[in-house]
């Protein structure tokens, strides 16, 4: 699996990362052993820079995620968790709960330290606080040496420049924004995050499945003109005996300037073809016909969080 380095980090992520929110069965139930499974393949196959958070599952991923390491020297891999969001609607990013948070994670997880830790979804907050009171909150912990790295995510694009204008963070990580029919996250924000050494993090290749064969769930917010674009666009690929899911895990592993796209499944098949995929090169036609199908609805995406923030 081929690596690049996530900013001023030092770190070496996979351009290819597991995502372990299907392990908290936030999309579909999970076998046990499937679950177990995944993590192992994702390392055997060099996925080998996790990421999770204690909202996937309610912490079911982060608990499912330490059974699953256990025994796994710890150099061999690369975490990362979250804090702040514990529910749909439960946020909290005060400085208590930072230090309680990131305790709770190194439990679940079974290791004394984590590679990196985000704030998770801040666009759902006022956002002031992450700058006056987390991200400090965060640094007094990095000093202490249970965490290495420190950064937030999140959707709407104003989040970066908001908070990267006032402090300095390690890295940030964007999702569902550089994919195959949203390109805004490298558009918009990466150039700028480049020049101030932040290390860049994608997420969401498949774009909630839009990107995929698979059914839209019920939830996917994006407009209707984007889910009817995206069925044309599965459809030639299906003409074209490629399964667009191909096409977009090795379009959003691409770009130089993104360290690592994080994608994640419970299905160990599904990860095995995502390390085929990306050993195999792009069908460059196939991509301009794909893109032609989706220009007219190229970067429409959705509103996430407090209007304040998008």
């Amino acid at each position: 699996m081929q690596t690049r380095t996530l900013g001023k980090t030092g770190l070496e992520l996979p351009i290819l990362s597991f995502g372990a929110s299907s392990l908290g069965q936030e999309f579909r139930s999970v076998q046990l052993e499937d679950a177990l499974q995944s993590v192992r393949v994702a390392l055997d196959c060099g996925l080998n820079f996790i990421d999770t958070s204690p909202f996937y599952g309610r912490g079911m991923s982060e608990v499912m995620l330490g059974i699953a390491l256990r025994g796994v020297p710890r150099d061999s891999y690369t975490l990362c968790t979250k804090l702040g969001r514990y529910d749909l609607s439960h946020f909290d990013f005060s400085a208590k709960r930072v230090a309680e948070s990131v305790d709770v994670s190194l439990h679940r997880l079974g290791t004394d330290h984590l590679d990196i830790i985000l704030c998770h979804d801040i666009e759902f907050v006022p956002m002031q606080q992450i700058v006056d009171v987390t991200i400090p909150a965060l640094r007094k912990i990095q000093q202490s040496g249970k965490v290495r790295f420190i950064g937030f995510s999140g959707y709407p694009q104003k989040i970066f420049r908001f908070i990267c204008d006032q402090t300095d963070i390690d890295c940030v990580l964007s999702y569902n924004q550089y994919t195959l029919q949203n390109t805004r996250f490298v558009d918009e924000s990466v150039p700028y995050l480049k020049a101030k050494g932040v290390g860049v993090m994608n997420a969401g290749p498949f774009s909630a499945r839009l990107l995929t064969n698979a059914p839209l769930p019920a939830w996917l917010k994006e407009p209707e003109a984007v889910k009817d674009a995206a069925r044309r666009a599965a459809a030639l690929c299906a003409k074209h005996g490629v399964d667009i899911a191909k096409l977009a895990v090795q379009f959003s592993c691409a770009h130089p300037d993104v360290a690592t796209t994080v994608a994640g499944s419970a299905n160990p098949t599904n990860i095995r073809n995502w390390a085929q995929w990306l050993a195999e090169p792009i069908d460059e036609q196939l991509l301009r016909d794909v893109q032609a199908i989706f220009a007219p609805v190229k970067n429409l995406g959705h509103a996430e969080g407090l209007p304040e923030n998008n």
